[in-house]
C-alpha cells in the first residue's frame, strides 16, 4: 500500500482557493491538510473559521487540521463543528496533553499528535496507545517552504519501532518540505502519510507530482 498524500492548503491560491479544493477533490490525493496557525505558539497567522467553513462546504476528502496554536483546548468543539477528521495538536503546546486527546475522541474525531523537530518521539511513550496519528514535523514549524530536516527520517524509523513493539496502529504523518526525492525515504522509515505543499502547488503537473509521492 503506497502512502497517502495529503496536500496543504496553505501553498493554495487563496485569490482562487474554490479552484484548489476542487483541484484536490478531482486529484489522486487522499486528505486536505489545514494548517491553523496563531501567531503565538509559531510566529505566522493562517486562517480562521469562515476560512474552514467554505473547506468543510467543499471538500469531499477527509479534513486533516494541524493546530499551531497556543491554546487548543478553547476550540476543539469550534473544530469537530467544521468537519475535522483528523485533530493534531502539538506537545510542546499542551499542558495536559491525555486530557486534551481525549477531549477530541470524545468529540468524535480522530486525535493525533505533532512533534517539533528538537522533540524526541520518546515523550509520546506513555500516551501512544491513545493517539491514533503522531505528525513528525521536518522543518520548524511557521511557514511553508521549509527546507527539510533530514533527522525526521531518524524520528520516523524510531516512532515506527515503538508502535511495532506495543503492537499498535498509530499513523505516522510527515510535514515540512516533503517532496519527490525524499518520499520513498519517508515511507521506507515507516510514514503513513506525506503532507506536500509547494510540491504538489508550485508543479507544473499537480497530479503527477501527487502521483510521485504516492509512490
Amino acid at each position: 500500500m503506497s502512502v497517502l498524500v495529503a496536500p496543504s492548503i496553505l501553498s493554495a491560491d487563496f485569490g482562487h482557493l474554490a479552484d484548489d479544493i476542487n483541484f484536490i477533490n478531482e486529484s489522486p490525493a487522499d486528505w486536505f491538510h489545514v494548517d491553523i496557525m496563531d501567531g503565538v505558539f509559531v510566529p505566522n497567522i493562517s486562517f480562521g473559521f469562515p476560512v474552514m467553513k467554505a473547506l468543510q462546504k467543499d471538500a469531499k476528502k477527509p479534513l486533516d487540521f494541524h493546530l499551531m496554536i497556543a491554546d487548543a483546548d478553547k476550540y476543539l468543539e469550534e473544530f469537530a463543528k467544521h468537519g475535522a477528521y483528523m485533530l493534531t495538536v502539538h506537545y510542546e503546546a499542551c499542558t495536559h496533553l491525555h486530557r486534551t486527546i481525549q477531549k477530541i475522541k470524545s468529540l468524535g474525531m480522530k486525535a493525533g499528535v505533532a512533534l517539533n523537530p528538537s522533540t524526541p518521539v520518546s515523550v509520546l511513550e506513555d500516551i501512544l496507545e491513545d493517539l491514533d496519528m503522531v505528525l513528525i514535523m521536518s522543518v520548524n514549524p511557521g511557514y511553508g517552504g521549509q527546507k527539510f530536516i533530514a533527522n525526521a527520517l531518524k524520528k520516523v524509523s524510531t516512532l515506527k519501532k515503538m508502535i511495532d513493539t506495543k503492537k499498535l496502529k498509530t499513523l505516522i504523518e510527515v510535514d515540512g518540505g516533503v517532496d519527490t526525492m525524499n518520499a520513498r525515504d519517508l515511507e521506507n522509515a515507516g510514514a503513513n502519510i506525506l503532507v506536500a505543499g509547494n510540491a504538489v502547488f508550485s508543479s507544473k503537473d499537480r497530479n503527477s507530482a501527487i502521483n510521485l509521492i504516492k509512490g
